[in-house]
């Protein structure tokens, strides 16, 4: 046979393989991509709304205790998490707005109130009417005035600079640049800019949006729960699951607070 005719075969070195992740390391991956997705959608979501529960009758009829809210940080400028800038707001609250607020006492605690006063109007509660640049200011449509306690005791009201009952009889005061008068819908038991002043607008979070649930803790009330008595946490969910029916307002889920 002729040289030419012989086959050449070539040996090729073997390709090793790339060993198969262990079912450990693939479910371990899998959960730190779901995990930083959570994340990021959590941050994504909290930054643009929040939810918001209102444990206090200030803003009663309008909003009741234990009715749940949906708040847009978007409105006033979306804040970008762990730092102190925000994003461009669509605009500014503006009279009516129902806000979300830091109290400006520790900057921490969550307020809502109605704006009631922006920069450069004129603000005067004269036997408890409340004016605005002269003019009466329109109650909201579930306002009232009921300045007594669940228990029936009477409700502390704020004081002005020189001891005056500044729930009745307030300014005339003018509110300055960037801060914000919120005052509670129930004005006769509302603590408001009445007591601790203006708003600055850096401690303005969000703008009420709607009602997502309302609970109504008075009817069916549950068992008291004891940290020294672990089961009275159970006893009290089971009550709660078992009435639950009877105690979300349904009517009030989804009402407007635009």
């Amino acid at each position: 046979m002729d040289d030419r005719d012989e086959a050449v075969i070539e040996v090729f070195p073997a390709i090793e393989q790339p060993a198969k992740p262990s079912v450990f390391a693939r479910w371990t991956r899998e959960a730190r991509d779901l995990a930083l997705l959570a994340l990021a959608l959590f941050l994504t979501v909290h930054s643009v709304a929040q939810a918001y529960n209102v444990p206090t009758g200030s803003m009663e009829d309008t909003i009741l205790v234990g009715d749940y809210l949906w708040a847009g940080k978007f409105v006033y400028g979306t804040p970008i998490p762990f730092t102190h800038l925000r994003l461009p707001a669509l605009r500014d609250p503006r009279k009516n707005d129902i806000v979300v607020f830091k109290f400006p006492g520790d900057g921490r605690t969550d307020y809502v109130k109605r704006c009631v006063g922006v920069p450069g109007d004129t603000i005067e509660v004269k036997r408890g009417v409340l004016y605005v640049n002269g003019d009466q200011f329109p109650d909201a449509k579930h306002a009232k005035h009921i300045d007594r306690n669940l228990d029936g005791s009477h409700h502390n009201l704020p004081r002005g600079p020189h001891g005056q009952n500044s729930r009745d009889n307030y300014g005339p005061f003018v509110v300055p640049a960037d801060h914000y008068f919120m005052m509670g819908d129930n004005r006769d038991n509302s603590y408001d800019s009445r007591a601790f002043g203006p708003v600055p607008r850096d401690l303005i979070v969000a703008k009420a949006l709607f009602l997502y649930m309302s609970w109504d803790s008075e009817s069916y009330p549950s068992p008291e729960a004891s940290p020294g008595e672990p089961m009275s946490y159970l006893r009290k969910l089971a009550h709660d699951l078992r009435w639950a029916p009877f105690k979300v307002r349904w009517n009030r889920i989804g009402d407007s607070l635009m």
